[in-house]
C-alpha cells in the first residue's frame, strides 16, 4: 500500500486547521466575559450533550435500558452524579431481571 502524496498533506492540513481551532478556542475562551443569556446557553451545552449521546442509545436498547434511562433522569434532579450513576444501573438490572 503506497500514500498518496496529496492525500497526505490533505489529512496533514486538516490535522492543523482542527488543532489550530481548538488551540484557539482556549485562548479566546479566558478573555470572554459571558454574562446572561450568553453564560446560561455556554452552561447548557454539556448536559445537552451528554443527553445527545445518551439518548438514542437508551431509547434503541429496549423498554429496560428505557425505563431506567428515565428513572435515572428524575433521580439526577436530586441526587449526586455517583447516586445517580448507581440508581440507574441498579435499575437497569432490576429491570432486565425482571422484563
Amino acid at each position: 500500500m503506497s500514500i498518496d502524496a496529496t492525500n497526505l498533506l490533505a489529512i496533514l492540513a486538516m490535522a492543523l486547521v482542527t488543532y489550530a481551532t481548538r488551540i484557539a478556542g482556549l485562548f479566546v475562551a479566558d478573555r470572554l466575559a459571558l454574562t446572561g443569556r450568553a453564560k446560561a446557553a455556554f452552561d447548557a451545552i454539556p448536559p445537552a450533550v451528554l443527553v445527545a449521546v445518551i439518548a438514542p442509545t437508551a431509547l434503541n436498547s429496549g423498554w429496560p435500558e428505557a425505563i431506567a434511562a428515565a428513572i435515572a433522569a428524575v433521580a439526577a434532579f436530586r441526587l449526586p452524579l455517583l447516586a445517580t450513576v448507581a440508581v440507574g444501573v441498579a435499575a437497569v438490572v432490576l429491570l432486565r431481571g425482571i422484563m
